[in-house]
């Protein structure tokens, strides 16, 4: 089977066998036990398990799988399938897809919308990646940096983006031309309540277009969406998923671990573009 993936080496196209991929120049590359495969050269990785660790990706699946940010996942869904309802086939990359929640949504809105996709997953996360690829196995997935995808020059018709670092170079060169990128990040106020309880003096997210060389703005779709969390597990899963996971204080971090209720509100902008 023809891959959506091109060899990291030698950037020739892959063929995917049974158990791996492999390309002309001989380069071949393991499929693992869970469905995924390892696309990232041993000189572009900075750490022996690079990206989140295997706690941190069970915490973020089982909250996602509770369906406290399915508003997000169905809107995403809808916008891609409605841009890309003309393509019968329609090929779609999922840059950092993490555990693969939006990656299977899309695919199934894909599907239900009578297209017959090709969708490819990277994350730099072997334990994301393990859950992806039993969540969706009609997919590819590969572990791989997002400013070296594993593609080839305008392989895809869309890109989506969700909360992930961002190369607007590598996502203009592997998308086609009139390709769709979908680049979601959260609304100014988006957790609002729970930044109320981690600082003293609580900011709003920068909110602002950004326009990226070789891509067309095309506008926003905003979701909002409340969420009553009633267990110190979601309400500390949910704070694993931010970046204020990073860089709270001590203090900020306590108050909120001795929460076991927390109502609050997400917000999320979904940015359209078309590359040129």
């Amino acid at each position: 089977m023809t891959s959506l993936f091109r060899c990291p080496l030698c950037s020739a196209p892959l063929t995917r066998e049974e158990q791996g991929y492999l390309c002309p120049g001989g380069h071949c590359f393991d499929v693992a036990a869970a469905g995924y495969t390892h696309l990232l050269p041993a000189n572009r990785k900075h750490s022996k398990n690079p990206g989140d660790d295997k706690a941190m990706v069970a915490a973020r699946s089982a909250f996602l799988d509770r369906g406290y940010y399915a508003p997000l996942r169905d809107a995403l869904c809808a916008r891609v399938a409605e841009e890309c309802r003309a393509l019968p086939s329609p090929a779609l990359l999922d840059s950092g897809c993490g555990e693969g929640y939006y990656t299977a949504g899309l695919y199934q809105a894909l599907t239900a919308a009578g297209c017959a996709p090709k969708i490819a997953g990277v994350d730099i996360s072997k334990f994301a990646l393990r859950r992806a690829a039993k969540r969706l196995p009609q997919g590819e997935f590969a572990v791989a940096s997002v400013y070296h995808l594993p593609l080839a020059d305008e392989s895809v018709d869309a890109l989506v983006n969700v909360f992930s670092p961002l190369s607007a170079e590598e996502f203009s060169r592997v998308l086609r031309p009139g390709g769709l990128f979908c680049y979601v990040v959260p609304s100014a106020r988006h957790l609002w309540e729970m930044k109320q309880v981690l600082y003293a003096r609580p900011y709003e997210n920068p909110v602002k277009r950004e326009d990226y060389p070789g891509f067309v703005w095309q506008g926003a779709d905003q979701v909002r969406c409340a969420l009553s969390l009633s267990s110190n597990q979601d309400i500390m899963a949910l704070f694993g998923m931010t970046p204020y996971a990073w860089k709270t204080p001590k203090e900020g971090v306590e108050r909120l671990s001795a929460l076991e209720q927390l109502d609050c509100q997400a917000g999320f902008d979904i940015h359209i573009y078309r590359k040129m």
